[in-house]
């Protein structure tokens, strides 16, 4: 499986909404501003009507917050604000309260200076591609048509408890309960938006919790904490001796789960881990489940030996949920940690994800390390290659140097090479039966892309 098939050019979103750099395009006020007004007209042309708005804990929230509230109450619409929740929280409560669309402040994974914008619709759902491109269409004009008459602007409201019924809703379907009573667990919230609701719903369980990660000021999301740095997590799981650890991103849509020695478990292993267990209980929709073309070799050879199937779409945990949705699947995921349980949530969900780890694990009598072991993988490597300036993959060299490596792996390998949707960054990814040969084809990939950038 080779590159990603090409969209049509993009001014704003990317792999999963608009995320940038603050006060430089696309992650400005005034595009913000105009996001808002182009939705409002787009999805609730008649004026009426709420939306949720949820953030992370980043600086920038309450400005991106500020301008989306004023574009909005000018079409007549009423922000309901629910402050610092996890991405999913807003994705339930736009759901459950019937708004008419709802948005997410937050840049994931991304540090302080970066902020971005997740929309969900009435099902609480992320939009696909056709949405997001009239959206964009409607954004370049968003400023020139007509508003709200000046009895109708409407006037922003606090949402309260938005946190404690997310929390409610991913305790009542998971069984760890008390199982999980005395189990040491050391949680990193990254400073981000989980850092209230996840430890409580760790602590409502019963188990003995170390929290890290959990002091945001603005500025420290995602930095040396989270999902994308879990050596503090390792450090800490180590000292206090603990049975796992959970790492969640800044918008808590991930998870990655270390074990009680220390060592991270990777993403396709540990939704290995759950489809066995939901195929297991008969909880399993689909005849398997959902991942990207950056999911091991090895998880789908295992699958098979459960009778399972492994569908692959692109990257981005929505393009997993359009798939899930559209063939009957109820499990699916990325090996970044994004998992989605759609009997419960739409999207990815962090919690819920290392609820159902903590179930298994409380359930099996075993050592995490032993679980997170559920197939051989076959040998892969990630290189990430950041750039200036124009796109390397536009590049005749690395086109044709992509070529010649899968032309070299044949049946026994993938290469995927892709643009990062929410950084300048080049993704390599080569896997094969044997490591000589993935790292043959790799080193052909990533010498032509260096030359690129």
């Amino acid at each position: 499986m080779s590159r990603e098939t090409r969209r049509m050019a993009r001014h704003y979103f990317g792999t999963d909404g608009i995320r940038g750099r603050v006060n430089q395009q696309p992650m400005t006020t005034e595009s913000t501003l105009r996001l808002a007004i182009a939705a409002a007209r787009t999805f609730a042309p008649d004026g009426e009507g709420t939306v949720i708005i949820g953030r992370d804990t980043r600086r920038s929230g309450e400005m991106i917050e500020a301008a989306l509230v004023a574009g909005l109450t000018s079409m007549g619409l009423t922000p309901l604000l629910a402050g610092i929740v996890p991405t999913p929280a807003v994705a339930m409560t736009t759901r459950t309260s019937k708004a008419r669309f709802g948005l997410m402040v937050s840049a994931s994974h991304n540090k302080y200076e970066d902020n971005g914008i997740k929309l969900f619709s009435p099902d609480g759902l992320k939009f696909d591609d056709p949405t997001e491109e009239a959206l964009e269409a409607a954004m370049a004009t968003a400023l020139e048509g007509t508003y709200a008459d000046p009895g109708s602007i409407a006037a922003p409201q606090r949402l309260t408890g938005v946190g404690d019924d997310y929390v409610r809703s991913c305790l009542a379907t998971v069984s760890a309960g008390s199982r999980i009573r005395g189990m040491k667990i050391v949680l990193d919230c990254a400073h981000g938006a989980g850092f209230q609701v996840a430890p409580e719903a760790l602590l409502d369980c019963g188990a003995d919790l170390t929290v890290i990660g959990a002091a945001p000021d603005g500025i420290n999301i995602n930095a040396g904490f989270g999902s994308t740095d879990t050596s503090a997590l390792k450090a800490a799981v180590r000292e206090h001796r603990a049975d796992i650890g959970l790492a969640l991103d800044g918008d808590a849509d991930r998870v990655i789960v270390v074990d009680e020695t220390g060592s991270e478990i990777d993403g396709d292993q540990v939704m290995a881990l759950i489809a066995r267990e939901l195929h297991a209980k008969g909880r399993l929709k689909g005849g398997g489940m959902v991942s990207t073309v950056m999911s091991n070799m090895g998880l789908d050879q295992y699958l098979q030996t459960l009778g399972l199937t492994l569908a692959r779409t692109r990257v981005g945990d929505r393009y997993v949920g359009e798939h899930m949705r559209a063939h009957g699947f109820n499990f699916g995921g990325e090996p970044s940690g994004h998992i989605i349980l759609s009997d419960v949530s739409t999207t990815g969900d962090g919690l819920l994800a290392g609820l159902h780890v903590l179930s298994v694990l409380a359930e099996s009598g075993q050592p995490m390390s032993a679980l997170g072991r559920v197939f051989d993988p076959a040998p892969q490597e990630l290189v990430n290659i950041r750039y200036t300036g124009i796109n390397p993959m536009d590049s005749g060299r690395v086109k044709a140097a992509i070529g010649e490596a899968e032309a070299l792996m044949g049946a026994r390998g993938r290469m995927v090479v892709r643009k990062s949707g929410t950084e300048p960054l080049i993704r390599v990814m080569a896997e094969a039966l044997e490591a000589n040969l993935m790292a043959e084809a790799l080193q052909i990939v990533v010498d032509a892309v260096n030359s690129e950038t």
